[in-house]
Parts: structure tokens; C-alpha cells; sequence
């Protein structure tokens, strides 16, 4: 099995080929082909680790939709003074089908 650990934004993702991975907002739109240097790439045989990145790597993917995730709720509250706060928050979010882990 074929994966890769890439870096998108500030978040550090686990991507095989064929899988949905789901990152922050991206600026792209919606079936736009993007693509990422991977920081390890496992297949059955051997392990590339980069420094930080491997060199000649490259995971490309085609971004599915922009959406936004589930609703987090954010509840503040002091203990004996009435004090609450009550609010929820969603993430903009993008979703990204991983087409090709190549490394040459």
C-alpha cells in the first residue's frame, strides 16, 4: 500500500491513492488539480523520508468541493456568577481526491 504524509497549510496529512483527504479552505476552485511536495513516502518496499521534504516527490489531487464542517460548539461559563456563553463555530473546509503519489 502507497501513502504519503504531505503538508497543506499548517496541518500534516495522510494520503493514499484514491482516498478523500480533508484540509482547510484552499483558493483553488472546485476541480482544479493541485499539487504537493511529500515530507514520506511509504510503498511496499521502501520508505523516502525528506528533510524536510523528499526531493523529485510530488501527490497530486483534484479538489471535490469547498464546504464547511461539522459545528463546534465553544461554551464558556463561570461557576456561581451567571456568567454563559454559548456559540458555535464551522470550518471553512476543502476536500481533495488524491489522484497520483509519483517520486522520481
Amino acid at each position: 500500500m502507497k501513502f504519503a504524509i504531505l503538508e497543506v497549510g499548517s496541518q500534516q496529512v495522510r494520503a493514499e491513492e484514491g482516498s478523500i483527504i480533508t484540509v482547510n479552505r484552499m483558493p483553488q476552485n472546485e476541480g482544479d488539480v493541485v499539487d504537493f511536495p511529500a515530507m514520506l513516502i511509504s510503498d511496499d518496499d521502501n520508505v523516502y523520508i525528506g528533510r524536510p521534504i523528499v526531493e523529485g516527490s510530488k501527490v497530486s489531487g483534484t479538489i471535490l468541493s469547498h464546504e464547511r464542517s461539522a459545528k463546534t460548539l465553544v461554551f464558556k461559563y463561570k461557576p456561581k456568577k451567571r456568567y454563559r456563553r454559548k456559540q458555535g463555530h464551522r470550518q471553512e473546509i476543502t476536500k481533495i481526491k488524491i489522484d497520483e503519489i509519483s517520486i522520481k
